[in-house]
């Protein structure tokens, strides 16, 4: 009985640290209108490094998204597997 004890706890503080949490945070709001353009900058970053270069700027969001007027900007991050791999995002609405 002990040792299922031991081994239920075991499996629970593993899920605990490998599951993913994504948070999301409001960075900047304009009094311009939202509107229906969406932009969209991702970049994903291992151990310390930025394999793909790291670029998830406001402004290579509202490139992607042709938006020349900003409305809000929201940075998500979403790490796995004990933040050695973490995925960040910039989504940028406008018009």
């Amino acid at each position: 009985m002990k040792k299922l004890i031991y081994i239920f706890t075991v499996l629970i503080i593993l899920g605990v640290f490998l599951a993913s949490c994504t948070t999301t945070a409001p960075l900047a709001v304009t009094s311009n209108y939202v509107g229906t353009k969406v932009g969209v900058a991702k970049t994903t970053r291992f151990l310390f490094f930025y394999p793909d270069g790291g670029d998830y700027s406001i402004q290579t969001a509202a490139k992607n998204g042709g938006i020349t007027k900003i409305a809000t900007v929201d940075i998500k991050r979403t790490p796995k597997f004990f933040y050695i791999l973490e995925t960040y995002e910039t989504v940028v609405t406008g018009e």
